[in-house]
C-alpha cells in the first residue's frame, strides 16, 4: 500500500494558511498578531483558543489542544490523516502523490510502527486462542455467565491468554529482535535472571485502543482465584495509562455527537453497558481519574458522570475524580456523581433494571457542587459558628481551584449562602495546614493523600508478589527486576516552570535554535520528556527546513505531541534574541543543575561514612564539595 511522502506534508504545511483553514470552519478575529476565537472544542464563552499565523499553529488555552492545520482538520473534521491531507492538498490545488513500501500512516508513527503491529498481531494471538485453543471453553463460558454476547466480545476485540508460560512467546517471538519489540510493547516479561515469559497467563484480555483504534496495551481478568484479579501493561513508549481511557474509541465509533460520557469503574462495566445500549460509557486504567483524562473528555461531551460503587472506596475514588474536575470546569461543563446501591455495580444493575433505568440514574446524578458541599460538610455542624468557621476554611481553596468564570462566582456565593460569610473573606481563606500525623491534607471525609505520595500501580505490585499463576513452575528464576516497577512517568505532563519544558517550548517556536547544539549538555534519557528533546534535536538536525507546523505534524496524535503543543502555545512570542537568550540561559541552568545533582551524589556519599574514618583527602573533598555546591546554589 502507498504511503504520503514526508516531504509533500511539509510543503503542503508551507503552502497553505492555517488562519484560512480554520476561519473556514470557525470565525476568527484578529486579536494583535494572532487571531482568536472560541474553542470549537470544548463549551466556553470567553475566547481561549488561539491562532498563530507566524508559526502556523492553533492553540487552546481552555482545554489544551494545540497543533497544526492537518491536526485541526483531523480533529474538527474527525477524520483520519490521509483524508485530511487530501481535503488541504484539494484546497491548495495540489494532487496527492504516493510512494511505495507503507501504509497512509501520519509519519511520525513509523518510529513506533513495528510496536504497533506487534501489538495488533498480539491482539490478533488472543482473539484466535478466546476462538480455537482447548482451553477456549471455560473463557467464553465465563463471558456468557456475565450475560456478554459474540457480538459484544468482537466489538471490544476480547481475547483469551492461555494457561502456560510461552504461547505468546513462541508463536510471534520468533527471534531476538521480535522479542525485544514484544518485551518494548509490554506483552513478554524478563526476570532478573534473564528468563522471558508471557506477562498474561490465563486470563481474559481486554485490548486497550487509542483515539484512532489503534492496539496500545491490554488489560487481563483472572478466571480464577488467582491475584491479581486484574492486570494491565506497564507503560510503553505508546502507552501511558495516566492519559487513556478504555472504551473511549468505542463510544466515539458508536456515536460522533455524545452528549454524555459516564466514568464507570472496570473494563466489564463499560462493556456491559454497551451490550445494553450505553455505548458512551469508560474506564481508566488502574489510576484516578486526572486532569487529562477530564480535558479529554470534554472535548467530546459538555456532562461528565463518574458512577462509582457506594463504599467507602468508591467514595474516595468519586472524590478524588472531583478534585481532578475543579481545575477543568469551565463554564458549560458539568459534572455529576452517581453511587450505586451496596453491592451493585453498572453490570449487574443494567442487567437486572435495564437501559431506561441508569440512564434516569446518570440524568439525575448530584451535580458536582451537592457532591462537594455534602461532602465537605460531613460530621460538621453547620448550625454552630464553629462549624460554619470550620466548613468555610475546608471548602474555600477547592473552590479556588476552579478557573475564573460564571460557575466560580456561583459556587462562591453558594458558599456564602451556607456559612453566612461574605464572598470577599472566603476568598483570603487558606487552606488547613497538614495533617501532623500523615502530612496529609484532609477534608472532613479523610479523603486527602500527602503531597509527595506516589502510588505503586498495584498492578505491577501484584505481579511481583503473588505466589498465583503457577510461579512454582520456576522456583528459583521469578523475581522479576525491580527497575520495571515504575510509577506513571509525570514528565510528559506540561509544567510551565520546569525549564526542559520551557526549552521543548522554544524548540518548536524557533527550530533553529537546535541546530547543532551539544545534547550533552542536558541529563540523560531517563525522563520521556528527556527522550523528546533528544529526539526533537535529532529530527531537527536531519531536516534543516523544519518548521513549527512541521515538527508539530511529526508528533501529531501521540502523547509527546500533545505536550509540545501545549509548551509551544503557552510560550510568549517574544523577540528573535529574546528567545535565543532565553533558552540558553535555560539550558546553563539544566546544566548547572546537573552538575549541582552529581556533586551532591558525592557529598551524600562521604557523610554516609563516620566523619573520623574519612582519610584527610576525603575530608578535604567534603570541604571542597560543600564550598562548590553553595556557589553553584547561588549561596555564598
Amino acid at each position: 500500500m502507498a504511503r504520503i511522502p514526508q516531504k509533500f506534508i511539509d510543503d503542503l504545511l508551507d503552502r497553505v494558511d492555517i488562519v484560512e483553514v480554520i476561519d473556514r470552519r470557525v470565525k476568527l478575529r484578529k486579536t494583535g498578531k494572532n487571531y482568536a476565537a472560541c474553542c470549537p472544542f470544548h463549551d466556553e464563552k470567553t475566547p481561549s483558543f488561539s491562532v498563530n499565523p507566524e508559526k502556523q499553529f492553533f492553540y487552546c488555552f481552555g482545554c489544551g489542544a494545540g497543533g497544526n492545520a492537518l491536526g485541526f482538520l483531523m480533529d474538527f473534521e474527525r477524520i483520519e490523516f490521509p483524508e485530511a491531507v487530501a481535503n488541504l492538498a484539494q484546497s491548495a490545488g495540489l494532487e496527492v502523490p504516493k510512494e511505495e513500501g507503507g501504509g497512509n500512516r501520519v509519519p511520525h508513527q513509523d518510529s513506533h510502527r513495528p510496536l504497533y503491529e506487534q501489538l495488533e498481531n498480539a491482539a490478533l494471538f488472543y482473539e484466535r486462542a478466546l476462538r480455537q485453543h482447548p482451553d477456549a471453553p471455560k473463557a467464553v463460558n465465563y463471558l456468557k455467565k456475565r450475560g456478554l454476547t459474540g457480538q459484544i466480545a468482537k466489538a471490544f476485540r476480547l481475547g483469551f491468554a492461555p494457561p502456560g508460560w510461552d504461547n505468546l512467546l513462541s508463536t510471534l517471538g520468533i527471534n531476538d529482535a521480535q522479542q525485544a519489540l514484544l518485551s518494548k510493547a509490554g506483552v513478554l516479561v524478563t526476570n532478573d535472571k534473564g528468563r522471558t515469559y508471557d506477562r498474561f497467563r490465563d486470563r481474559i484480555i481486554f485490548p486497550i485502543l487509542d483515539a484512532r483504534g489503534r492496539v496500545i496495551a491490554f488489560g487481563g481478568r483472572v478466571l480464577g482465584d488467582d491475584k491479581p484479579k486484574y492486570l494491565n501493561s506497564p507503560e510503553t513508549p505508546v502507552f501511558q495509562k495516566s492519559r487513556e481511557l478504555y472504551g473511549l474509541y468505542q463510544a466515539r465509533k458508536s456515536n460522533r455527537s455524545l452528549s454524555r460520557i459516564v466514568v464507570v469503574e472496570g473494563y466489564m462495566d463499560v462493556i456491559a453497558l454497551a451490550q445494553h445500549g450505553i455505548h458512551y460509557a469508560v474506564a481508566t486504567l488502574g489510576t484516578a481519574t486526572s486532569e487529562h483524562h477530564l480535558e479529554r473528555l470534554y472535548r467530546h461531551v459538555s456532562e461528565v458522570v463518574f458512577c462509582f460503587d457506594g463504599d467507602d472506596a468508591g467514595r474516595k475514588a468519586a472524590f478524588r475524580g472531583l478534585e481532578a474536575a475543579l481545575p477543568v470546569m469551565q463554564d458549560g461543563r458539568q459534572a455529576r456523581f452517581l453511587f450505586l446501591p451496596e453491592g451493585e455495580d453498572p453490570d449487574s444493575l443494567v442487567r437486572a433494571k435495564g437501559q431506561a433505568h441508569l440512564e434516569h440514574l446518570f440524568a439525575t446524578a448530584a451535580p458536582l457542587e451537592q457532591f462537594l458541599f455534602d461532602q465537605l460538610a460531613e460530621g460538621i455542624d453547620l448550625k454552630t459558628l464553629d462549624g460554619r468557621a470550620r466548613f468555610s476554611k475546608i471548602a474555600a481553596p477547592h473552590l479556588k481551584r476552579l478557573p475564573q468564570g460564571v460557575f466560580r462566582t456561583l459556587m462562591f456565593q453558594a458558599l456564602a449562602e451556607r456559612t453566612g460569610i461574605d464572598v470577599d473573606s472566603l476568598l483570603r481563606l487558606q487552606a488547613p495546614p497538614p495533617n501532623p500525623s500523615t502530612g496529609a491534607h484532609l477534608s472532613p471525609t479523610g479523603y486527602g493523600f500527602p503531597d509527595d505520595q506516589e502510588s505503586v500501580p498495584v498492578d505491577y505490585y501484584d505481579e511481583l508478589h503473588s505466589p498465583s499463576q503457577g510461579l512454582d513452575a520456576y522456583p528459583d528464576d521469578t523475581t522479576v527486576d525491580t527497575r520495571t516497577i515504575a510509577s506513571s512517568d509525570s514528565s510528559l505532563v506540561p509544567n510551565h516552570t520546569d525549564p526542559m519544558h520551557r526549552i521543548l517550548g522554544l524548540l518548536v517556536l524557533k527550530p533553529d535554535l537546535g541546530r547543532q547544539l551539544d545534547a550533552g549538555l542536558l541529563p540523560d534519557n531517563d525522563r520521556l520528556d528527556q527522550q523528546l528533546f533528544h529526539a526533537l534535536l535529532e529530527h531537527i538536525n536531519d531536516h534543516q527546513d523544519m518548521s513549527t507546523a512541521a515538527l508539530l505534524g511529526f508528533w501529531h496524535g501521540t502523547p509527546q505531541g500533545q505536550l509540545l503543543a501545549d509548551l509551544a502555545g503557552r510560550e510568549p512570542l517574544e523577540d528573535e534574541r529574546g528567545q535565543q537568550a532565553l533558552f540558553f540561559a535555560l539550558l546553563e541552568q539544566l546544566a548547572r543543575e546537573r552538575q549541582l545533582l552529581h556533586l551532591r551524589q558525592r557529598l551524600n556519599a562521604l557523610k554516609a561514612a563516620p566523619y573520623a574514618s574519612l582519610s584527610p583527602e576525603e575530608k578535604q573533598e567534603l570541604l571542597a564539595l560543600t564550598t562548590e555546591i553553595r556557589t553553584l546554589s547561588g549561596r555564598r
